[in-house]
């Protein structure tokens, strides 16, 4: 048990710091918001392109690895979607946003430190893999839907260029384009330019951390009970269930399971807040199952570490 408290504990401890210097003032809310700008729209992308574009692709990109995480996404959506209609009698906008909030894990913030602290930094190559086409696949399902209910107006070449639009505008997304590029044109940096990518990746995570607790903060326990409690149990417990599920049965390796249910437990990301706010739709129910759920996790990633190999 000591052990994987250690593996936890340190993750949300950096979390925890965050959120207590805006709380007691010793940073602003725009300095943090600053720091997130520079982890998401840059730190993180250059970590995400740094790995892609050294990983061996052709041994990570598992199909039976992508099918059972992706699986499990996409059914955690359905249920976030169905569940918050036909359940809460949320409007359609509004059940799209909750649905986001059910597919998004966060796979990069948690999911990287955690199996790294837990595995070792090896183990991240399967993680990567996942992560490469979380964000193109997330946002295309969601702003897909979200596009298909607020217009009908619209014409098919229209909502197309707004959804490729939104995609490759993310910061995450290009990061990820461009470390393949590098990979399969086999272009090495130069050593100074190498160096520099390197050092930014060693500060990506903790920043982006910090800057999420400091996020967190804003958000004011607020909105309808039982969305938010699907969210929660969707994100934290069925998402990974499926996965572990879909993943014993096609024999996924040990490394393969390991990440994809780690990942799959994650709570939501931010950008599931980002999403509604976008929208205008379902922003309350989004912040604070980002924020409940987030500190809900401590205990049930305690439990999926236990369980896994």
């Amino acid at each position: 048990m000591s052990s994987l408290l250690d593996v936890i504990i340190p993750v949300f401890l950096i979390i925890g710091f965050g959120y207590c210097t805006v709380w007691i003032k010793l940073f602003s809310i725009d300095t943090i918001d600053g720091l997130m700008k520079f982890t998401q729209n840059f730190a993180i992308p250059v970590l995400l392109f740094n790995a892609i574009s050294k990983v061996d692709l052709v041994n990570i990109f598992n199909l039976n690895l992508f099918f059972s995480f992706y699986i499990g996404a996409t059914a955690g959506f359905i249920i976030g979607f169905f569940g918050s209609h036909y359940i809460f009698n949320r409007p359609l906008e509004d059940s799209v946003a909750i649905g986001f909030c059910c597919l998004f894990s966060n796979s990069v913030m948690l999911g990287l430190p955690i199996t790294e602290r837990a595995y070792g930094n090896n183990a991240l190559q399967h993680n990567f893999a996942i992560v490469s086409i979380h964000a193109p696949f997330c946002y295309f399902l969601g702003i897909t839907v979200m596009e298909m209910i607020k217009s009908t107006e619209k014409s098919v070449s229209r909502k197309s260029v707004i959804i490729l639009k939104a995609m490759f505008s993310n910061a995450l997304v290009i990061g990820i384009v461009l470390g393949f590029l590098v990979n399969i044109f086999g272009v090495n940096l130069a050593k100074s330019i190498q160096a520099s990518v390197d050092m930014i990746t060693g500060v990506a995570l903790p920043a982006a951390l910090f800057g999420m607790g400091g996020i967190l903060y804003q958000y004011r326990p607020e909105g309808d009970a039982g969305p938010i409690i699907m969210i929660c149990a969707v994100s934290l417990i069925i998402h990974p269930a499926i996965v572990w599920g879909f993943g014993h049965q096609i024999n996924l390796t040990d490394a393969q399971m390991r990440s994809a249910v780690i990942t799959a437990a994650m709570a939501p990301g931010i950008n599931t807040y980002v999403f509604a706010n976008m929208y205008g739709t379902a922003k309350r129910v989004a912040s604070t199952g980002v924020l409940l759920s987030t500190a809900l996790s401590i205990g049930t990633v305690w439990v999926w570490l236990s369980l896994l190999p």
